[in-house]
């Protein structure tokens, strides 16, 4: 296994998931509601800040690998999972926009090993629309963490987070046919095969 800053930066982010879970087990008399919400808004800002950098210097510094490429998508589909389940706790997102979130996830992961295996995973390769689904769940997340409104009660940032959470879904729903439909000629030639 390969260990570089890239690899670091991946391993931290793992490392930060249960603390985005976590803040929210805490005894109340440790951490008061809105000081929970804030922590754990800040550790997976981190997080996420970690996503983009380790994959910009992997590339800068020609440091890619394929123990990178595995870790990288793994840690994000946690990072996701694991903030998406702790807000449906809260009751402040949806059961049913985490699961389309994460079985979106699951579904396009197994899809993309299946492909590596008959040598195809290109046809799968991650498009600009998986990218600014990407996005917008890590910008809709923090924010439904994060709960509280914003300057004096003018911005209601939850509510701004659930649009944001509901682009997202259908964003996932989008780009998870679009590779479905990328891969379906291959699918149903295997299929065939069998």
């Amino acid at each position: 296994m390969p260990f570089n800053i890239p690899i670091l930066l991946t391993w931290l982010r793992v490392a930060l998931i249960p603390l985005v879970v976590g803040v929210y087990y805490l005894p109340d008399h440790w951490l008061h509601v809105a000081d929970r919400n804030l922590a754990s808004t800040l550790v997976f800002i981190v997080a996420a800040i970690t996503d983009w950098f380790d994959g910009y210097l992997a590339r800068r510094w020609n440091e890619t690998s394929a123990f990178g490429a595995f870790l990288d998508p793994v840690a994000d589909k946690l990072m996701v999972a694991g903030a998406l389940l702790v807000l449906v706790q809260l009751d402040r997102v949806s059961a049913i926009i985490a699961f389309i979130i994460i079985g979106r996830e699951i579904t396009i992961s197994a899809l993309r090993e299946w492909m590596a295996e008959i040598g195809a995973r290109k046809s799968v390769a991650v498009s600009s629309l998986g990218k600014i689904k990407t996005a917008a769940q890590m910008v809709a997340i923090p924010m439904l963490l994060f709960h509280d409104p914003l300057f004096d009660g003018t911005l209601d940032i939850h509510r701004c987070g659930e649009l944001l959470l509901w682009v997202a879904a259908v964003l996932t729903v989008w780009s998870m046919f679009y590779y479905l439909r990328r891969a379906w000629p291959l699918i149903k030639e295997k299929s065939g095969a069998v």
